[in-house]
């Protein structure tokens, strides 16, 4: 039975500003990305829910981020990499203490927004990042874009990686996301987002924006939680797959709720 990871964004919600559903997005994905505050997220979110994800048998990582909290993490910030990997560290440790807080654990490491994007193809940050969580703890398993050099530099390093597609998001035929600032970036319509996903899982390849086909090789889909109806595409994804036979489940084992 072919097996596929289902992750999404959480905790972002920050004071009064309330951004997903995390409560019910937890009881559709295998793992939980969770905010480390300097994108999104205040230390009691954050901390309601990871106890929420350790209840709900849901894997956690944290999601670090660029410093940049007005932005949504979603700019370019040119710290030199002794900044970022302090930030990077700095971030993990957060979340590894408010996780600890509630029984829960820390499994992996997957960066948001424009720091992802930029160390998926960056010789600057990207080692910078990769030496921020062996620093932390080697064991902890990194989230990175399909096909990118990063995951291979991640892997020459030692950490364990896995490939990451994104289920609302639209390819460019190269393998890579399309900006956010194109149309046609971020997909709507679930049934149309399930049907790609059920033919990445069976065949390994997704429909590019430009029609043609592109091979993406994936451990985990990510379905983003600020997303208008983010649930609702969530519920429609696993549904499908578990229709087609794959099985849903984190890529690293979560540790039983008290």
């Amino acid at each position: 039975m072919p097996t596929i990871d289902l992750n999404s964004d959480m905790g972002e919600s920050f004071g009064r500003w309330e951004l997903g559903d995390d409560e019910t997005m937890l009881g559709v994905v295998t793992s939980a990305n969770v905010a480390c505050g300097f994108h999104a997220g205040d230390p009691e979110g954050i901390l309601a829910t990871a106890g929420a994800a350790h209840r709900n048998g849901v894997v956690i990582g944290a999601h670090p981020a660029y410093r940049d909290l007005a932005g949504f993490g979603r700019r370019y910030v040119d710290a030199t990499p002794a900044e970022l990997r302090g930030d990077v560290i700095y971030q993990i440790g957060a979340l590894q203490g408010l996780a600890r807080s509630v029984g829960a654990t820390v499994r992996y490491v997957k960066p948001h927004g424009a720091l992802y994007n930029t160390i998926a193809h960056d010789e600057k940050h990207a080692p910078a990042v990769i030496s921020a969580i062996q620093d932390v703890d080697p064991s902890l398993a990194v989230l990175g874009l399909a096909g990118s050099p990063f995951v291979d530099k991640a892997r020459e390093a030692g950490l364990t990686v896995y490939a990451e597609a994104f289920a609302d998001r639209a390819y460019t035929p190269g393998g890579e996301l399309v900006s956010r600032r194109e149309p046609g970036a971020v997909l709507h319509d679930p049934q149309v987002v399930a049907d790609r996903m059920v033919r990445l899982v069976e065949t390994g390849t997704l429909e590019a924006i430009d029609g043609s086909a592109v091979r993406i090789e994936a451990d985990s889909i990510c379905v983003h939680s600020d997303s208008p109806g983010a649930v609702t595409i969530a519920q429609a994804v696993r549904a499908a797959l578990e229709s087609a036979g794959v099985e849903v489940r984190a890529f690293a084992d979560a540790p039983s709720a008290a």
